[in-house]
């Protein structure tokens, strides 16, 4: 649409005379230059055609070319700093927790432990109610002066055996020999009275020499009777060693019976086995417990790391090499150590229920492999390192 400016001179010139006239155009034009678009856009255009748009300059190749470079030398520095250092968050606290148990049952007398408390080794944690376990002690005592004296005994009835068996070995063999010359003597008075002449000796006499014969020959059979009574004095001898053998058999038993009580009255008294802190106490003062049940547990202050690694970061690791240890629990606690052994085993293969692969549906996992790490040199030991926390091992191979 031709605006008032493009219009025919002949249309639209004023008188250039006529002052009243050029205000009036100049009033009138005003209000119509908004509406003018497309003499605008006609303007840019032909200024666009004037002045064309810039080409991009080199500065943002530039800088994109130095952050990449910027990354590149990074990473290569990363890598030259860690390409001996093998590092896993798969690591944990390890230590000794000892389960407390007692070996004796009875309710509890005195407990003197608390919850998570330090004690040292040798303390008194409990003591279970001793009086039971002292009369059995007692009874057993007593059992044991009675096999004593039993003992005793047996030992001089032996003495006596090898003293008195063979003299009276030598009395029979003795009374033997009495006796046979009394037989003797008497089949000669015998003989001497059967060789008389009849008128010269009575009948009585020959009686008697008779009678005096036939208790010389009994006389002979007693003392030999003895005589093999009194031979058996070595069997007898045996015998009494052998009662004396059983009562000191006796007496070993007396006394280990003494002694297995005498222990199981020590054993109502439950002890610290070494230093450490009391943890999951579950007994109560009035308690009755029952030989082996666990009543809390004793954690030793002797801390390691088990950290378990993939079976590819094991290649270069060996037991010696130096460790770096970060713990979740203590960002600002910092921890050196050395790897002291590999276990001979992934985790898996130790589980209770081992991957069985012949089945013919194999997955290949990435094992985990554990290794011993111990603490050389920045944990204080006055300080409590709890079991199972998470820790950040970083190991440097050779």
């Amino acid at each position: 649409m031709p605006t008032e400016s493009q219009r025919p001179a002949s249309d639209s010139r004023p008188d250039s005379s006529d002052p009243s006239a050029q205000a009036r155009k100049t009033s009138s034009a005003a209000p119509e230059r908004p509406k003018d678009d497309e003499g605008a856009g006609g303007d840019a255009g032909a200024e666009g055609r004037e002045n064309p748009p810039k080409r991009p300059g080199k500065k943002p190749l530039i800088i994109l070319i130095a952050v990449v470079l910027v990354i590149v030398l990074v990473a290569l520095v990363w890598w030259f700093l860690t390409r001996n250092q093998e590092s896993t968050d798969d690591a944990y606290t390890e230590g000794d927790a000892v389960s407390m148990a007692t070996q004796v049952g009875g309710y509890v007398q005195d407990l003197q432990v608390r919850d998570n408390a330090f004690v040292h080794k040798g303390d008194l944690l409990l003591r279970i109610d001793p009086r039971d376990y002292v009369t059995r002690r007692d009874t057993a005592r007593a059992q044991e002066g009675l096999a004593a004296a039993q003992y005793e005994q047996a030992k001089v009835q032996l003495a006596l055996a090898q003293t008195q068996y063979p003299a009276q070995l030598e009395q029979a063999r003795a009374q033997e020999m009495q006796a046979q010359a009394a037989l003797k003597r008497a089949q000669q008075s015998y003989q001497r009275q059967r060789r008389v002449d009849a008128r010269a000796t009575t009948q009585e006499s020959i009686d008697a020499a008779d009678a005096q014969l036939r208790d010389a020959r009994a006389a002979v059979q007693s003392a030999q009777a003895q005589v093999r009574i009194a031979s058996q004095s070595p069997l007898q001898i045996d015998q009494a060693r052998t009662v004396v053998e059983q009562r000191a058999r006796q007496l070993d038993q007396a006394r280990a019976q003494t002694a297995q009580a005498e222990l199981d009255l020590s054993r109502t008294e439950l002890r610290a086995p070494s230093d450490g802190w009391v943890t999951r106490r579950n007994v109560q003062l009035g308690s009755f417990v029952q030989p082996g049940s666990a009543l809390f547990t004793l954690v030793t202050p002797q801390r390691w790391i088990v950290a378990n690694f993939k079976e590819s970061q094991l290649g270069r690791m060996n037991p010696g090499d130096k460790v770096d240890i970060a713990i979740d629990a203590y960002p600002d606690l910092e921890l050196s150590g050395h790897v002291e052994s590999i276990q001979q085993g992934s985790g898996s293969r130790f589980s209770a229920f081992p991957a069985e692969n012949a089945t013919g549906n194999f997955v290949k996992i990435v094992q985990r492999v554990p290794v011993k790490i111990v603490i050389d040199s920045g944990l204080d030991p006055g300080q409590a390192l709890p079991l199972g926390l998470s820790v950040v091992p970083t190991v440097v191979v050779k």
